[in-house]
């Protein structure tokens, strides 16, 4: 079950990004709705709505979650580049997955996607040095910088498209 709940490991939190991990990872981000969009796009009805694992999310769920969640991860970069290392708020992922928007069309978030990850990535790469080092912090995980966000995020994109990929390897969709 862990290999179907995380197919590409856990996150871990790394000591130190260098500057050449966070390109990785905002290439990472520029690809993630493309990559979404030609896994997704030829799925029939039956097929989005067949959970990646026993107790999860359906392929739907999953692609309404990703832009909710980087909506969130993009407020709080510019929160962070704002503000003196803000407090954001956390929001229950598991409840925002059962609200009506999350069983509606795909195509909706796929747009949201890649329109989000356009403005991202736009001001991931006009960051300088020392704004990579500016922070935010969670109430249940801490401090983080923006670089340790940089990766969760990218980490996030690629652990939920192996949800939507590993499931159709699975069932031999094609």
């Amino acid at each position: 079950m862990d290999k179907h709940r995380f197919p590409i490991g856990r996150f871990e939190w790394p000591e130190t990004i260098s500057a050449e991990k966070r390109k990785e990872c905002i290439r990472a981000l520029s690809k993630a709705p493309s990559l979404y969009r030609e896994e997704v796009e030829h799925l029939k009805k039956h097929q989005l709505d067949t959970p990646y694992r026993e107790g999860g999310w359906s392929i739907r769920q999953v692609v309404h979650h990703v832009p909710d969640s980087h909506l969130h991860g993009y407020i709080r970069f510019k929160q962070a580049l704002t503000e003196e290392s803000p407090e954001i708020k956390p929001y229950d992922q598991m409840a925002w997955a059962e609200l009506m928007d999350s069983s509606g069309e795909i195509e909706v978030s796929l747009k949201l996607l890649e329109s989000l990850h356009q403005r991202w990535v736009l001001l991931l790469n006009e960051l300088q040095e020392n704004d990579w080092i500016r922070t935010f912090r969670h109430p249940e995980s801490g401090r983080s910088t923006l670089e340790e966000a940089v990766s969760l995020y990218a980490w996030h994109s690629r652990h939920h498209l192996a949800h939507i990929t590993s499931l159709k390897e699975r069932m031999e969709w094609r």
